[in-house]
């Protein structure tokens, strides 16, 4: 049985860990299906699972495109679904106004009220 004073000895204190590199550590979470696929695909190219997963992913980086869906620019995505509201307010509007009724009208739906315009946060502030 272990006592009390043995915990301080130097056989009982836990190894210490030492980087073996600079690169920055990731744990990365897979299901397990995922993880056994990488483990194959690391023996195949004889390589460390950690290896194996740096490849994997540098290799997907390169075929990948440069700049993801999400990352469009917000301003090009607003411009798109401003258009599509033009044209279905377009459609809903009673053709026999006159062309700057329509177009006030579309105006004041697409950009909102004019007393709203200091609340909206996708228009420059106009500074006073």
């Amino acid at each position: 049985m272990i006592g009390v004073s043995d915990f301080g000895s130097k056989d009982f204190a836990s190894p210490v860990r030492r980087r073996t590199g600079l690169d920055a550590i990731s744990a990365v979470k897979m299901p397990q299906m995922l993880t056994a696929t990488v483990d194959a695909w690391a023996e195949a190219h004889q390589l460390s699972r950690s290896d194996a997963i740096c490849k994997l992913v540098e290799l997907g980086l390169k075929i990948a495109p440069a700049v993801p869906a999400s990352a469009r620019s917000v301003a090009s995505d607003a411009d798109r679904i401003e258009e599509l509201a033009v044209h279905e307010i377009e459609g809903l509007l009673d053709p026999a106004l006159p062309e700057d009724e329509r177009e006030r009208r579309i105006r004041r739906l697409t950009e909102g009220p004019p007393e709203f315009s200091h609340e909206r946060i996708d228009l420059p502030k106009h500074r006073t």
